[in-house]
């Protein structure tokens, strides 16, 4: 396979990061999360601590925009950062980025509204991964040390967080099925025989 791009959406506690972490290592091809937000930093010159901030997530600044203008960033974004806050700048920032890395060679990308920057991209790969409630609850429970109360109202902070993010900016509807090629239960099959699913489906663009 000479190039191969691959988005990961994901609920929070369905083991997507690890899911796209695994599938980038076995398939021995860079993954982006975390470690984006430097490179965005060093594109854009923004400061890494303020993309952190604002990572998949929204400022006062950003719903003010919201409420402001009934019409979707999607539709009115201006390439060059005019008029932006710094909500939007940071999402132009990230969104610059992916694209330029897309367009070198083969990546995992998680999250960060990447299936719908990486839309025009071909060979590509778009995975939505989920999993029942209650055993996102246990996931996060066991990764954070929380309660099972902290756990579920960290789970419904983060998904809520990243659906506004990506509704917005995509003008589009986060998880629904008709935004990627394949949607898993990641409670099914666990983290590893998810990614060979992946890389077995990925093997066949």
């Amino acid at each position: 396979m000479e190039k191969v791009l691959i988005t990961i959406g994901r609920q929070f506690g369905s083991n997507g990061r690890i899911i796209g972490e695994t599938v980038a290592k076995k398939m021995g091809i860079p993954c982006y999360d975390k470690q984006l937000i430097k490179q965005v930093a060093k594109e854009s010159g923004l400061w890494e601590n303020l993309l952190d901030e604002l990572d998949e997530k929204h400022s006062n600044s950003f719903l003010y925009s919201v409420v402001m203008d009934p019409y979707s960033f999607a539709h009115n974004f201006d390439t060059q950062g005019y008029g932006m806050n710094l909500s939007q700048r940071a999402f132009m920032a990230t969104y610059n980025t992916i694209e330029k890395i897309a367009k070198e060679g083969s990546g995992v990308f998680i999250g960060r509204c990447s299936n719908y920057v990486l839309r025009n991209m071909d060979p590509i790969l778009n995975i939505f991964l989920y999993a029942p409630m209650e055993v996102r609850i246990r996931t996060v429970m066991d990764r954070f040390s929380l309660s099972e109360k902290q756990a579920k109202d960290q789970i419904q902070k983060e998904d809520k967080a990243r659906a506004s993010y990506y509704n917005y900016y995509t003008s589009s509807k986060w998880g629904r099925i008709d935004g990627y090629d394949i949607c898993i239960d990641t409670s099914k099959l666990g983290v590893e025989k998810t990614a060979d699913q992946i890389i077995a489906f990925a093997e066949q663009l």
